[in-house]
């Protein structure tokens, strides 16, 4: 199933998540729904609550279907290490159309829980180690847009109130 992807301006996006408990069918049916829902958004990382849902659950695939070793499941996630520092675009799929510069670590390690519950750590850099950063932030209830400059980040809100009012949102 296909979840519609929830936009800036819900409140689920701008709170913490809730940690995941049961690592069931349910789950699994939910992280293929992830991932069927990321494809179909062209995304490369998802989290729960841009679903809607307020679960500490992401999923990554930075191959973007071309390595299916390249797909990962975060339950609970915590970055563990942070190493170097790298700067690029970024966007979020629930703040479409807006790309900006942030600073991100190079190498990130992160800790987290597979479908079955296990335990786990994996390291990534570039484009990886931006994923970790992402969509752990969007588990924390904080979009890339905190990590912009006042200024920017106003700007960019602004102009999505405007697309509020207009209904294009």
């Amino acid at each position: 199933m296909i979840y519609p992807i929830v936009k800036y301006g819900n409140p689920v996006l701008e709170k913490p998540a809730e940690p995941v408990t049961n690592f069931d069918e349910d789950l699994a049916k939910l992280v293929e729904d992830m991932f069927e829902s990321m494809y179909a958004a062209h995304g490369v990382g998802l989290a729960a609550p841009q679903i809607g849902i307020s679960r500490r659950l992401a999923v990554i695939d930075i191959s973007f279907r071309k390595d299916a070793k390249a797909k990962l499941v975060l339950a609970n996630p915590q970055i563990v290490k942070v190493e170097g520092k790298q700067r690029g675009d970024e966007g979020c799929l629930s703040i479409p159309d807006f790309r900006e510069p942030v600073t991100r670590g190079q190498k990130v390690t992160v800790r987290a829980q597979n479908l079955q519950g296990e335990w786990f750590e994996e390291t990534g850099e570039e484009l990886l180690a931006r994923a970790f950063q992402h969509e752990t932030d969007h588990l924390n209830g904080k979009l890339y847009i905190s990590h912009l400059s006042a200024l920017k980040r106003d700007l960019i809100k602004r102009k999505i109130r405007k697309l509020m009012k207009a209904g294009e949102w």
